[in-house]
């Protein structure tokens, strides 16, 4: 897919630590209007870091070069009102463990409606009916009730319910999704994965899906990336690149998905170091 002018565009972006060790190394890629990009490595690989990176929420200690355009802004270096602003409009994340990214003692309805006050500035009932309405659009059971309960009160897949909603709750361009499904059981995540793939589709928003499980990003995505010790070793269509991988670290991927509790051998390599990681795209 590639109507239009990309709505990311991801251009040699380096991401480096205190003392010069790169732990992202040259990565570019483009995302077009409606499309569904995998990015996929093991732990350690670079992957959530360089979603971070393009969100502009890297930690202290760690600092982005290259260039990262969001619907047209730049995001590595811009001030930080700058990137408020794009972040919940341009780009929303998703993250892995919802419990974690969640208040633990605000209301689960006033978290939703956190980004509605900030950046559309909803005020009372039309807030409260904008947050009835993500909520049913998540697939949440009696949302006004779920609306006063607190994170720890809920299920984990209801959670990660919520954590979707509150990053739809601007339409952003961009949605970012890290290991989303990772920490539910398979029939949830099936439900999760599902629930994705029909907000994006209506919606017409641009997906980032960051995972370490090629038989999940498989179902989820049109192009993928692969990345390896920081870069990014191999890319392309999904189905093609699933049915003939060329990098032997992409062969590997992939035989791990077909087989049951298969494990990749050896450790990754430093950012860098990796005398197998010959660019295939």
């Amino acid at each position: 897919m590639n109507d239009g002018a990309p709505v990311l565009a991801v251009d040699r972006l380096t991401v480096e630590a205190d003392g010069g060790q790169r732990l992202v190394d040259d990565v570019s890629f483009t995302l077009h209007p409606g499309e569904r990009l995998g990015v996929i490595g093991e732990s350690g690989s670079g992957k959530s870091l360089t979603s971070l990176a393009v969100a502009g929420l890297l930690a202290p200690g760690l600092t982005a070069r290259g260039s990262v355009r969001l619907a047209g802004t730049e995001v590595v270096g811009a001030p930080e009102a700058t990137l408020n602003r794009v972040r919940g409009s341009a780009v929303a994340l998703v993250f892995q463990e919802p419990l974690t990214a969640l208040d633990p003692l605000m209301r689960v309805g006033r978290q939703i409606g956190g980004p509605l006050r900030r950046h559309r500035g909803l005020r009372g009932a039309a807030l409260r009916a904008a947050v009835l309405d993500l909520m049913a659009e998540v697939s949440l059971p009696e949302p006004e009730r779920l609306a006063r309960s607190f994170p720890h009160e809920m299920s984990g897949g209801q959670r990660q319910r919520v954590a979707i909603a509150m990053a739809l709750a601007c339409d952003p361009t961009v949605l970012i999704t890290d290991e989303p499904t990772t920490a539910l059981d398979v029939t949830v995540q099936a439900e999760i994965l599902e629930l994705l793939l029909r907000v994006v589709r209506e919606r017409g928003t641009a997906l980032v899906f960051v995972s370490h499980d090629m038989a999940v990003v498989s179902q989820v995505v049109q192009r993928v990336i692969v990345m390896r010790s920081g870069a990014v070793v191999e890319e392309g269509d999904v189905a093609e690149l699933v049915a003939a991988p060329r990098h032997p670290y992409t062969q590997r991927l992939v035989e791990s998905a077909r087989t049951l509790d298969a494990t990749l051998g050896g450790r990754p390599p430093a950012a860098g170091r990796d005398a197998t990681a010959v660019e295939h795209r």
